[in-house]
This record gives C-alpha cells, structure tokens and sequence, in this order.
C-alpha cells in the first residue's frame, strides 16, 4: 500500500495534481494562494503559484507590478530604489525627483544640464533671463536689485547716473562736483583737456580749468607783481581797485611798502600810498 501525499491544509490528495512546496510542506495551489502566498505590495493581491515574484527587504511584487510609481517603467532586472510609501522608482525618476528645481520655470535640473547659481539659487541658463528686456542673460553679466536680475544694457537705463555733461549712463568709476555726478573721462580742463579727478582746478562760468591753464588763460595778473591771482597757496586774498587787482600781500604803499590790504589807502598820480606818505610828498 503507497503512502498518501495529501495537502498539508485541506488534506485533498495531491496526486496527479499540481502542488507547491512552501516551507517543507506540500500544499494544493487553492490553499497556497490562500494561506501560504505572500501579497503584492502594490496591487495588494496575493502572488499565485503560476505567478513570477519578485522581493526586496520583506516586499514583495507581483513582476507586473513591479514598475517605476512616475515612470511605469518595469524594473524587472533594471536598478531601482524603494523610496516613501514603499514605492519604487527607477534612476532616471529618482535623479529628476531629487534634482535642484530650476527659479524660472521650476523644472528639475538634472546632471549635464547648463545652469546659472546665484546665491543658493540656480536657474536653467536660458531661465536666466533680464527682468526688463526678457532677454537671456546666461552665464552673462548682471546686475541684482532685490528679487530681479538686469542686464548690463537694461540696468544702465534704468538704474545707474547719468553724467552732467555727455548725459550717458555712468557704469563704473565716475566722480561727484556740486551734487552731480561725471563720468571721469569727462570732468576735464576746458583748455587742455587733462582730467581733474584729484586734482586742483578752479571753476570759471561752469568751465574748468587746471591749475597751470587758468595762470595762463584765466587768472587776473597782479598789478603789483604782474604775476597771475590764481587763489592758490600763498595770497588767496584779492584786492580789487578800479578794474585792477592785486596779490593782497602785493597790495602795498609804494612809498614805506606797508602793507595796505583791509587798511586805508591813496591813490596819487596812478600810485597806492598809506594814508601818511601822500603828506610826505
């Protein structure tokens, strides 16, 4: 007489029928399915016999349903990673997923795509674009203000100081001169055409003048000395006396050489005098 070879569950004979062994023992594929099979954690249906499964860390999948949660791509000997809510995901995804998202237009950058970073924030290069113009600005140059990008063109237009006299933007560098500003290039001495930035000049009817241009061209000639009253150094001080001038410390009786600057004086025959050499005449 054979020995019986039955279901472990149900106890029906499983000979001459199609039968899975599951931990050493033998059961019908009714019972398997019911009892001993493990569940898709995806579809949440059991993972028949005549079924191909596929497991990961205590998971299980059916290998239908073992495909990229984005994608639908099926990971069936293709690399993978299981992330939240046990769902799986291809590279591809996860490198998207996990990317820098672009300020522009929020997509992902992904690895080899051409990017612009500004301060922790990073746009696709043709995202970067002017806030005036919409022109691409790129791996150009640009100008911040606040939340908005300019390009070099837009914010000398909109933002930077124009100068007093060629009325162009000022972009760099430049100077002030009574609360307006210039373009160094432009702030020059009206003869000799030297740029004055830090350097002395006097102002004459809005022209300017270099030190040695206005001694030349400019300044008054001492009726004492003959040389020019610039303002300059030693006598800043001016006398004026009847369309002439003089050095205030050239400006003295022609008779003692006193000095007569802020003090009375005469003038006999042409002649400065102090009050007391006329009487003397």
């Amino acid at each position: 007489m054979s020995e019986r070879f039955d279901c472990y569950y149900c106890r029906d004979s499983l000979q001459g029928k199609k039968y899975v062994q599951k931990e050493g023992r033998h059961c019908c594929v009714k019972c398997f399915e019911k009892i001993c099979a493990n569940t898709c954690i995806e579809c949440k249906k059991p993972i028949g016999a005549d079924s191909k499964e596929l497991h990961f860390k205590n998971r299980y999948w059916h290998d239908s349903c073992f495909r990229c949660v984005k994608c639908y791509t099926s990971l069936v000997n293709e690399p993978f990673m299981l992330r939240e809510n046990n769902k799986v995901w291809c590279s591809n995804c996860t490198a998207t997923e996990d990317a820098p998202r672009c300020k522009g237009c929020f997509k992902p950058i992904i690895a080899g795509d051409q990017n612009v970073e500004y301060k922790k924030m990073v746009w696709h290069k043709d995202c970067f674009t002017c806030s005036q113009c919409k022109q691409v600005i790129g791996s150009g140059s640009f100008f911040p203000k606040g939340d908005e990008f300019y390009c070099v063109s837009c914010h000398e237009h909109k933002f930077a100081k124009t100068c007093a006299k060629c009325k162009n933007p000022i972009t760099s560098g430049g100077l002030t001169y009574q609360e307006q500003p210039w373009h160094s290039e432009c702030f020059i001495c009206s003869n000799c055409k030297r740029q004055l930035g830090g350097k002395r000049f006097t102002a004459v009817e809005d022209q300017f003048y270099c030190v040695d241009c206005y001694k030349e061209c400019v300044a008054k000639k001492c009726a004492g000395c003959k040389n020019p009253i610039t303002g300059f150094g030693r006598g800043t001080s001016v006398v004026n006396y009847e369309d002439e001038s003089w050095h205030d410390y050239c400006f003295k009786c022609t008779k003692c050489a006193r000095g007569l600057a802020n003090k009375r004086f005469v003038c006999h025959n042409g002649k400065i005098y102090c009050a007391e050499c006329p009487k003397r005449l």
